[in-house]
């Protein structure tokens, strides 16, 4: 499993030079509704006080259903702060202006000129693979804290 985390890691940190990162709920909707065939993988992230946050369920399912409908692997994470450390936002998870970032969902798209040759992400599409076959639709992945 750590494994798994740490290739999340390098597929973040790879894709956020090249501009292949949306990062917001809303953000998110409107990239999958205008090229989903572009999405790579969604990250759905949660802490803890999340969980009882009933409008926030129900944009993941509706995102879960979209990704399920468009073959778009899916990775549930479960520490936004790492999440934020790895995504250049720092522990706090502010974005340059001072905004926080809603880290609750991540796209990574695939570069619109080359496509795309990532072992770790290659590892990440196994490893959901894998989990579905399991029966589990949306692993959950857990960012160790640096």
């Amino acid at each position: 499993m750590d494994s798994v985390a740490k290739a999340l890691e390098e597929v973040l940190t790879s894709a956020l030079p090249q501009g292949c990162i949306t990062v917001g709920v809303y953000e998110a909707a409107k990239s999958l509704n205008v090229d989903p065939d572009n999405v790579v993988l969604c990250i759905l992230a949660t802490d803890d006080e999340d969980v009882k946050d009933v409008a926030l369920q129900i944009h993941f399912t509706l995102i879960q259903a979209f990704c399920c409908e468009n073959d778009i692997n899916i990775l549930r994470v479960n520490n936004t702060r790492r999440l934020a450390e790895i995504l250049g936002g720092g522990a706090s998870g502010k974005q340059s202006g001072g905004e926080p970032m809603d880290l609750h969902c991540v796209l990574v798209t695939s570069p619109h000129s080359t496509s795309w040759k990532d072992p770790a992400l290659s590892k990440l599409n196994r490893f959901c693979r894998e989990s579905r076959c399991m029966d589990q639709w949306v692993p959950i992945i857990n960012l160790p804290e640096r």
